[in-house]
């Protein structure tokens, strides 16, 4: 299990798209470092408690993290997205091939008072909620280092067929 702490991510996703491009390489080139992980998993939303998790449309991942849900489902995880989520450092993982995933947190006033601002302050953090995501996060991070076989992973793009010269 590796933790990453990223730097500029909101300039442009900076940081982790730096690690990702030296490490993993990228679609076209992928570096043997991407064939050594499972996933990436990411946690951006604020501190607000995990209510769930984005598929980022990795359809084949959905029954297994159905089945991860399970034990920390009466600590308020329950849902699961289909859907793909961008602009935190999980997009730069994803993007390079890596199953990249990030967790779906209660907004609590992030957005709309804390985000940026000048009471962006450990002091604004809840305790209750911080303990929640730990157990979450370190859940699946146990379960994915667990997995027996190789972690689903999305069908690469296909290149659209040539149109024959005239």
């Amino acid at each position: 299990i590796r933790i990453g702490l990223w730097g500029n991510e909101e300039n442009g996703l900076h940081g982790s798209s730096a690690y990702a491009r030296e490490h993993l390489g990228t679609l076209d080139a992928p570096k043997p470092d991407l064939a050594k992980m499972a996933a990436y998993f990411n946690l951006d939303n604020g501190a607000g408690a995990i209510r769930g998790i984005h598929t980022q449309g990795n359809a084949a991942i959905a029954p297994i993290f159905h089945a991860w849900l399970d034990p920390v489902r009466d600590i308020g995880a329950t849902h699961i997205s289909v859907r793909s989520t961008g602009s935190t450092d999980h997009a730069s993982f994803d993007a390079a091939g890596l199953p990249g995933f990030q967790f779906i947190q209660d907004a609590r006033d992030y957005s709309t008072r804390t985000h940026h601002s000048h009471i962006d302050t450990y002091e604004h953090l809840d305790p209750a909620d911080m303990k929640q995501a730990a157990v979450v996060m370190a859940s699946f991070l146990y379960q994915a280092a667990m997995l027996d076989g190789p972690f689903p992973r999305k069908p690469l793009p296909v290149e659209p067929p040539q149109k024959p010269e005239k």
